[in-house]
């Protein structure tokens, strides 16, 4: 029996698990055995993995996370790592492996696709910053929990006169922030395609407040940073994959914004809740039809290639193609949201 291996890499998001789901059901259906790799690379770089069958996966499709767990792992960064990686894979009898993950995760899964191994990606982030497929699972969910916390955070900035800055996840690319912002009525969306303006910033706060509005409503993306001045950082450390650790410029926008404009204002992080609980119905059959996508790739040999969402039909793209840039916002969509700013 033919074996496909399945890892989850990079982080978590609301709907890795209808992936899995959908690649062992359809992988036993089509005559496969379905081996689960833990915790992304790492897993198979220390040879820790288990079978996976229908029992494996009854009952995952509403749970966020993956069941398999995850890593930021970059074999590449570890002595030994991608030779330790390739002689389990061997070891394991894989006929391919079905790699899910972001930018990072399926950098790793293009280079060891040029090193012979039969990889097929699927596209993980909620950043939805890939370029080669329209929409990533996992996104959906995150906007629609930002844009929740954002209703919520409406009745109390009104109810005590406040400005309250509402920071998103987004490290190079603002589709959280610009979305959420929208569905949510955000009088100013800040993104990191677009450098802060403090002054444009204040101007357009002091021009709501002059027409009787006594709160508003910032939103800004954790990757966003000042026209004058660096990233915010929570510290300057590096991880496998060459990423400093973000965080802070919510509070540092809020500081700021205080100062030049007197308005009393407070900082909301929405962080990790962006990526837990249960995936909305769109990323359940999004991460299904990839699933489902990646296992037929597999039968029909296509290696190096990556499942994508292109209008409403699941394609494939080739890995290289799909990590070569970053998918970021476009300046047109932008100029919609500034409609609504101030």
């Amino acid at each position: 029996m033919a074996k496909i291996g399945i890892l989850t890499g990079g982080g978590d998001c609301p709907g890795l698990n209808s992936v899995i789901r959908a690649v062992v059901r359809k992988g036993i259906n089509d005559g496969y055995e379905v081996i689960g790799i833990k915790n992304g690379w790492k897993g198979l770089i220390e040879n820790e993995s288990g079978s996976l069958n229908l029992q494996s996966i009854s009952g995952i499709l509403p749970r966020g996370g993956t069941i398999l767990g995850t890593s930021r792992t970059n074999p590449y960064k570890k002595e030994l790592g991608v030779e330790k990686a390739i002689v389990n894979y061997r070891a394991l009898g894989l006929d391919a492996l079905i790699v899910v993950g972001g930018e990072d995760t399926l950098g790793v899964a293009a280079k060891l696709a040029k090193e012979g191994l039969s990889i097929v990606g699927v596209p993980k982030t909620i950043d939805n910053d890939l370029s080669a497929t329209d929409y990533t699972f996992g996104f959906d969910t995150a906007v629609n929990i930002a844009t929740e916390c954002i209703d919520r955070l409406h009745t109390t900035a009104e109810s005590h006169h406040r400005i309250i800055v509402v920071e998103v996840m987004g490290r190079h690319a603002g589709w959280i922030a610009i979305e959420s912002g929208i569905a949510g009525g955000a009088d100013v969306i800040l993104i990191p395609e677009i450098p802060i303006d403090m002054d444009e910033v204040c101007a357009l706060l002091k021009k709501r407040h002059a027409r009787g509005k006594t709160f508003s409503i910032v939103v800004v993306a954790e990757g966003a940073h000042f026209k004058e001045g660096p990233a915010v950082l929570q510290e300057q450390k590096l991880d496998e994959f060459g990423h400093v650790r973000l965080g802070g410029i919510g509070e540092a926008l809020a500081r700021e914004i205080e100062k030049r404009t007197g308005y009393e204002t407070r900082v909301s992080v929405l962080g990790h809740i962006q990526r837990g609980g249960t995936p909305t119905a769109f990323d359940r059959v999004l991460g299904t039809r990839f699933g489902v996508k990646a296992v037929e790739l597999i039968k029909e040999k296509k290696f190096g290639q990556m499942v994508a969402l292109s209008g409403n039909k699941i394609i494939s793209v080739s890995l290289e193609t799909a990590t070569g840039k970053l998918k970021t916002v476009d300046p047109e969509y932008y100029e919609l949201a500034k409609v609504f700013f101030g």
